[in-house]
């Protein structure tokens, strides 16, 4: 059996059915670096792990510490909600965190290596840092259209721990930080195919994250906000 689909059975073997009609549903916990979403992840630079209020959590340096990940969770889905509970703590402006492609499957990549002109569908979370501040930046890419959602107006403080989330129901995207709707936009959106995860820093390692992952949670429908994540007082 080759590595890909090693990787592919472990994240299938990871889904669960939630008796809450959350349609198929996995949960990543960040508590160590040897098995996460039942993946092995390969690890690159030496991330931390620290506290965080639901366990322990994996922190990155915003130089050269990710972790990659062989497969990668909402392969064939059609909505979705993409969660995770995250610290912001500071360093460059633009940070990209939690990169979902579609692996080409002429070329076997997984992004564009020059950052530019990025055509594979995906899934990214990213933060902008500045003056201790930081804010949202949410974004789906599909064969049929894309879309981000950010708005410099909505900053939150550094170094709180907060749960973050992007859903789409068929027709809107949405993003959300503690529950609070950040932004929404309608755009037309095909399901993706198999690939590969990097949480820490952009496929192509650019835009590396400084801040802490504590958890991260992906279903095949898009919640609504009382049944999101949610980081304990």
């Amino acid at each position: 059996m080759s590595k890909c689909s090693i990787g592919v059975a472990a994240l299938l073997g990871a889904l669960v059915l939630s008796a809450g009609g959350a349609g198929a549903q996995t949960v990543w916990k960040f508590n160590n670096l040897s098995r996460i979403g039942g993946i092995t992840p390969k690890v690159e630079g030496s991330p931390a792990l620290v506290d965080s209020p639901v366990g322990k959590a994996v922190q990155f340096n915003g130089a050269d510490t990710a972790l990659f990940f062989l497969a990668r969770p909402l392969v064939g889905a059609k909505t979705f909600t993409i969660e995770a509970i995250i610290r912001p703590e500071g360093g460059n402006l633009e940070q990209r965190w939690m990169h979902i492609a579609e692996t080409d499957p002429k070329t076997g990549q997984d992004a564009n290596p020059n950052g530019v002109s990025d055509p594979n569908p995906r899934f990214m979370f990213e933060v902008r840092v500045k003056d201790g501040q930081w804010w949202l930046d949410a974004f789906v890419n599909s064969k049929a259209g894309s879309k981000a959602l950010i708005d410099p107006t909505k900053t939150h403080p550094i170094n709180q721990w907060y749960a973050v989330a992007q859903t789409y129901d068929g027709r809107t995207y949405r993003s959300y930080v503690n529950g609070v709707l950040e932004g929404e936009a309608d755009v037309a959106f095909t399901p993706h195919g198999a690939g590969h995860m990097m949480v820490g820093v952009r496929m192509n390692h650019v835009n590396w994250f400084k801040g802490s992952v504590a958890q991260a949670r992906f279903s095949t429908r898009a919640l609504s906000p009382r049944d999101f994540l949610k980081v304990p007082q």
